[in-house]
């Protein structure tokens, strides 16, 4: 989407709504100079809402909030499984939803969602705690307990509040392209990037230390996109076997190390096309991708776009 284009941001606060679900979209799409976004904190009506953990809200916006914008976002809130939010809540998201607004749930928010009947049929995933009761109350919601975040398009989810900072930047990245989603999750000393598909939550059998050394390996390839990375360069360099890097890389981020490695080198070159003037082949060169046909190649196979059109778009109204 054009950078010049204003989005509109709605974080909808339910009784009970968690303090962290609440503050990510609020603090990730913050109106300022740097960011076209405008952001509205509403309630059902507005005034004081009782939050979770010992907080309460005071909005200033009600359900007309829904209907002006562009993004609703519905933070997480507590006993989620025993009611539905009100029906007035329910009609609205709805109805945002038919003129054309993304729903987007952090954690436990996807139990509004799914009274909506818009998750009916489609993936959708929440705090992990919750996933079996989610399939309980709404059965015909398709529950992935293993993700961080998944994208249906107009109707997106995410797990437990870390994970809203996944997803609002992969809707920032989405809306604004890489350098824009890197910039915020600098500020937010945030990953810049992991992917939805990558575990909720590191099996106990997997030891801290090597977390943390497959943590440092990454950031060394980061550095050195443009070299040959193989599986044996890697394992090399994080000090274990082929085999169990390979293993244990995939447990870590949802990725094998060559897909990791390739979506590493299309992410760099998503930020080279939106901030040089470099032509694709200088790009496929830079990022280790060897020739331009190699790079269109793996850029529509990933993104379903060439280089070129996906230049004009971040470029186009900038």
């Amino acid at each position: 989407m054009p950078a010049s284009r204003l989005h509109r941001v709605a974080v909808l606060v339910l009784e009970g709504a968690k303090p962290l679900d609440v503050g990510i979209p609020a603090q990730v799409f913050t109106t300022r100079a740097s960011m076209p976004y405008e952001v509205r904190v509403c309630g059902a009506t507005p005034g004081l809402v009782t939050g979770g953990d010992g907080l309460s809200y005071s909005v200033a916006h009600g359900l007309d909030a829904l209907a002006w914008a562009d993004i609703v976002f519905v933070p997480g809130y507590r006993f989620p499984d025993r009611d539905d939010p009100p029906q007035a809540v329910v009609d609205a998201l709805i109805a945002a939803h038919a003129r054309g607004a993304r729903l987007a749930a952090i954690s436990t928010g996807a139990f509004a969602l799914a009274a909506t009947g818009l998750l009916d049929n489609r993936r959708a995933t929440t705090h992990w705690h919750y996933t079996r009761a989610l399939v309980v109350r709404h059965p015909l919601v398709q529950v992935d307990e293993n993700v961080l975040f998944v994208d249906e398009g107009s109707v997106l989810t995410s797990a437990g509040a870390a994970s809203g900072i996944d997803l609002c930047l992969h809707i920032l990245r989405g809306d604004l392209g890489v350098a824009a989603s890197n910039h915020a999750a600098r500020r937010l000393v945030a990953a810049p990037y992991r992917s939805g598909g990558q575990a909720q939550y590191v099996p106990r059998s997997v030891p801290e230390p090597l977390g943390e050394r497959f943590g440092a390996t990454r950031e060394w390839a980061l550095h050195r996109l443009g070299e040959p990375l193989t599986l044996d360069v890697l394992a090399r360099q994080a000090g274990v076997s082929p085999r169990t890097f390979s293993r244990r890389f995939v447990e870590e981020t949802g990725y094998t190390p060559m897909q990791w490695v390739m979506r590493a080198r299309i992410d760099l070159a998503r930020e080279l096309l939106e901030r040089s003037q470099r032509s694709v082949e200088q790009i496929a060169a830079d990022v280790g991708l060897g020739t331009g046909a190699n790079l269109r190649l793996h850029f529509q196979r990933v993104l379903g776009t060439t280089p070129s059109e996906y230049r004009r778009t971040f470029t186009r109204g900038a």
